[in-house]
């Protein structure tokens, strides 16, 4: 896949924490974590900002499963200030245990970071508040791009008591679909 300036912004913010697979302090991946029914597309409702996604509304992961057990990663986001699209093509693996939601995940080479699910609707798989090797990564995902504004409230609650700076979220813009993506 030709690579795009989102992938080399992913690899190069990735590429900040090579290595770094850990889980932050105080935070705890979901058991009976199943893959299959994380599998599909994601909505990125809110996010803490760095330079890999900075600008982009419409943004969405897409996981499918890849032939050797790990997972196929495909991030997409719109930039308005240049009206294309930027894609990321990753992969990623689990670092113990699949029933765990403790993934390493690499948009370039050998270089990984963590993917840890720390909260996650386990009774139909609609929402997930994501973190990377510290607090200065979290993603809220949806499968729907909105949430009911009181659980997305709790969630954002959640993780501002969990030592997340929440105050700095930003907040998709998920509204009035731009041109088709690619």
């Amino acid at each position: 896949m030709k690579k795009t300036p989102l992938g080399l912004a992913l690899a190069f913010g990735l590429g900040l924490f090579t290595g770094c697979v850990g889980i932050p302090d105080d935070l705890k991946p979901v058991q009976d974590f199943e893959v299959q029914r994380y599998l599909g597309q994601w909505y990125e409702v809110a996010r803490l900002d760095h330079s890999f996604e900075r600008g982009l509304s419409h943004v969405t992961a897409t996981y499918t499963l890849r032939a050797d057990g790990g997972l196929k990663v495909m991030n997409r986001g719109y930039s308005p200030a240049t009206s294309t699209w930027k894609v990321a093509e990753g992969k990623a693996f689990f670092v113990n245990d699949p029933r765990q939601g403790h993934l390493k995940v690499s948009f370039f080479g050998p270089f990984y970071g963590s993917y840890v699910v720390f909260a996650l609707d386990q009774t139909s798989y609609q929402y997930a508040l994501v973190a990377g090797p510290n607090k200065s990564y979290l993603w809220l995902l949806s499968r729907t791009p909105t949430l009911e504004p009181g659980l997305q409230s709790a969630l954002i609650a959640k993780a501002k008591a969990l030592g997340f700076a929440t105050e700095k979220l930003i907040l998709v813009n998920q509204d009035q679909p731009p041109p088709a993506r690619p």
